[in-house]
This record gives structure tokens, C-alpha cells and sequence, in this order.
């Protein structure tokens, strides 16, 4: 019989409800983002910008049009190079508006990173992405005998020691980082599906509810596909609204 959980203390950030909903704007074109920023409104006030965007060619030119929009930015295009290369990466980004971006890479190039001086910008380290399981791990070189939760609170370890300012992980391991790390980091949690969609194939393994991933000590969940596959994404996005703002009680 599995042991009922107690829910951890719930994020204490200022952050307001209504932007702990990140939706990727995984899609290829200015007017694809343009037609959903329109339609979901008032719904959604952060939006994520990945690699699919930054090779439309408009990708600097949307961030600021989101800003400009008063919506908030996060930049998922996790710097990966020498720390040179990547310290400059950041310095370059760092006024663009963007409130989030994320890093990976070893201590070295975290360290150079998050040297750069930044006023709005928070930098993410990323730990094991939520496509991944124990197999993929092993597919990589990993030991068997590290697990995917003692991975992620390894590289969160290393990554708040060396200035970052949180890290994206799964729902499923906020709760040990939440424990372990305390509230000063910052935990960005992808993987989440709604109730109705938790048994939709896909290519993300390592999945929770917005709730769960809340509960457990998650300050933001980024939420794509159950939001813009569904018939009416504003309202996909406004139920996942719903839910925040019953969590935290506003």
C-alpha cells in the first residue's frame, strides 16, 4: 500500500497566481504566435520561447513584442558551450526583458554563467528533462545505481551552490528539492498534464498533475500540449487557472 504524502507548504514567492502557468509557444511562425497569444488572452501572462521559435529568424524580435504586451518571458534555449561562450550568451540576453532563462552544463560554465551580473533575469539550470526515465539515464552513461531523483538533487546541489537561481525538474522530484534546498530555490516544473490527459502517449515520462506538482513544492508548471491540442485552449488554460488560484487560495 503506497504511504499518503503530506503536501508541503506551498510556495511562498510573491509571485502572482496567475503567472505560476507557463505555456511553451512551441510552434514555427510570428503568426502562429501571434494567433495564440490573441486566443488565450488573458488566460496565460508567461510564455516560453524554445528552440523551434528561435529558428523562425524572429525569435529576439518576439521576446520583446511579448514584453512589450506586458507578458512575462522565459527564454528555454539552455546554454550549452564553454563557459566563455555561454558567460557572453548571457550577457547579450540579459536586458531583452526575459524574467527566466536556462543554462546546462557542468560547474565551470553554471559558474561563469551566473557570474554575469543581472538585475530581472533569473538563470535555470536544467537537471534530467521530463522526457527522460531511468533507461534514457542509463542510455547516457549514468550508473544504474544513481536513480533519477538522486541525478536531479545532484545537479540542483551544484547548481544553487555555483549562483543559479533555481532549476527545471519534474513535479516528481520538487518535493526532495523543496526538502532538501529549502524555499530560496526556484523550482520550474514541465511534464504536467491535466487529470483527463494524464494517459495521453507522448514523449513525456516523468508527468504530474498541476496540483500535484504545486503541492509538492513546484513555483511554476509549464503546461503545452493539454493546453493547445484542446478544442478551446483559453479555456484548457483558464481550468488550469482555476486550479492555481484553489491551490493557493486567491
Amino acid at each position: 500500500m503506497q504511504r499518503h504524502r503530506p503536501p508541503l507548504p506551498l510556495s511562498s514567492k510573491k509571485i502572482p497566481p496567475r503567472e505560476r502557468l507557463i505555456f511553451p509557444l512551441d510552434v514555427d511562425t510570428r503568426e502562429q504566435v501571434n494567433q495564440l497569444v490573441r486566443q488565450l488572452g488573458d488566460a496565460v501572462w508567461f510564455y516560453k520561447l524554445g528552440l523551434q521559435l528561435f529558428m523562425s529568424g524572429n525569435y529576439w524580435d518576439l521576446v520583446a513584442q511579448l514584453v512589450d504586451a506586458g507578458k512575462k518571458v522565459f527564454v528555454d534555449l539552455k546554454f550549452f558551450d564553454v563557459p566563455e561562450t555561454v558567460a557572453s550568451a548571457v550577457r547579450r540576453m540579459k536586458d531583452c526583458g526575459a524574467e527566466l532563462a536556462t543554462i546546462h552544463g557542468n560547474d565551470a560554465m553554471l559558474a561563469a554563467a551566473c557570474a554575469v551580473p543581472r538585475e530581472r533575469l533569473k538563470l535555470l539550470a536544467v537537471t534530467v528533462l521530463t522526457s527522460f526515465d531511468a533507461g534514457d539515464l542509463r542510455d547516457l552513461g549514468v550508473p544504474p545505481a544513481v536513480s533519477v531523483e538522486e541525478l536531479v538533487l545532484s545537479r540542483a546541489r551544484r547548481a544553487l551552490a555555483l549562483g543559479c537561481d533555481g532549476v527545471i525538474s519534474s513535479g516528481l522530484e520538487a518535493r526532495a528539492l523543496r526538502n532538501e534546498l529549502g524555499e530560496q530555490l526556484l523550482i520550474v516544473s514541465p511534464g504536467i498534464r491535466p487529470f483527463e490527459n494524464q494517459r495521453v502517449r507522448d514523449d513525456q515520462k516523468r508527468i504530474v498533475t498541476p496540483e500535484e506538482a504545486f503541492r509538492s513544492g513546484a513555483d511554476y508548471i509549464v503546461v503545452g500540449r493539454p493546453i493547445r491540442s484542446a478544442v478551446d485552449p483559453r479555456a484548457a488554460a483558464m481550468a488550469i487557472q482555476a486550479t492555481i488560484a484553489e491551490v493557493f487560495g486567491s
